[in-house]
């Protein structure tokens, strides 16, 4: 029971500090970049569930885990793609907007696609999904608390601007903390499943930066531009992820194994991110001045 309560509003808190400095005309830049958003958007919403399915195919995954993926490709991008994009001197205002507007669209996108898998990967034994009342919670999880972070942004700008950064610190160690917090209560689960998953997810998490990477090239997107694509088409967002396999199948015992692919995941897609980030980073930047 404490599970189930603790973990959304870790995420609610998430999903808050996502919204924190985001206004709406910041929505004008899909007007001003089409193109780029519109590849990021097709990527995240149609790309990466196909990859997430023919991984969890041919990988043979668990009927449960399989499904894991499937609600872990649901999910947009969070706190590292944003972050990543950051320090890979990304287009982040492209970034966020990707996170946002993803993140609203996910609260139909996800419990749809969740469902059909359910279907698909359990069969008979899948839960009966009421896809109404999974986007409404995906959508008071996610949508709302970007909302108000927005709100807050738009109405009290100088607190926001002094307290920005450690709202945004303290959602960084809740989700640390989210991450410790499923380990210690899956750890069996956990140890005798990584080898399992960790190949499959680390496959997915590469294939996907290299489409991100090849569709924002082939596009004739700036360096930028192809950067942020890459990263928000590679990077899924894991707290979400757990607490869907949470709401799926509830908690039981411990978490469900639904929720093992995003815990997983969000140690694994650091062995890739991160030296991809430090490789754009370079190819990105511009030349130091000489003296």
């Amino acid at each position: 029971m404490l599970i189930e309560v603790i973990l959304p509003v870790i995420l609610a808190v998430i999903m808050f500090s996502l919204g924190l400095g985001l206004r709406p005309s910041d929505f004008w830049r899909i007007a001003l970049q089409p193109r780029a958003f519109s590849i990021g958007a097709f990527n995240q919403l149609i790309v990466v569930p196909i990859v997430a399915f023919a991984v969890a195919t041919l990988f043979a995954l668990p009927a449960e885990m399989a499904l894991g993926v499937m609600i872990l490709a649901a999910c947009p991008g969070g706190i590292l793609s944003n972050s990543a994009s950051r320090y890979a001197e990304g287009n982040v205002p492209l970034s966020i907007s990707l996170t946002a507007v993803i993140s609203l669209v996910a609260t139909i996108t996800l419990p749809i696609l969740v469902a059909l898998s359910a279907s698909h990967f359990l069969g008979s034994e899948a839960p009966a999904i009421d896809v109404t009342a999974l986007g409404v919670q995906v959508f008071v999880l996610t949508a709302v608390p970007v909302g108000l972070g927005m709100a807050l942004t738009q109405f009290t700008p100088r607190f926001v601007a002094a307290a920005s950064s450690w709202i945004s610190g303290l959602a960084f160690w809740l989700f640390v903390m989210m991450i410790l917090a499923a380990l210690v209560s899956n750890w069996g689960a956990f140890s005798s499943n990584f080898w399992v998953l960790g190949p499959a997810l680390i496959a997915m998490n590469a294939a996907l930066l290299l489409i991100g990477l090849a569709s924002g090239r082939l596009a004739g997107l700036n360096a930028r531009d192809v950067t942020t694509i890459a990263i928000e088409s590679g990077t899924q967002n894991g707290s979400l992820g757990i607490t869907v396999g949470l709401l799926v199948l509830g908690a039981g015992t411990g978490l469900p194994d639904t929720t093992l692919p995003a815990v997983i995941y969000s140690i694994t897609a650091w062995i890739l991110t991160m030296p991809f980030v430090l490789w754009r980073r370079r190819y990105v930047a511009p030349p130091a001045t000489p003296a």
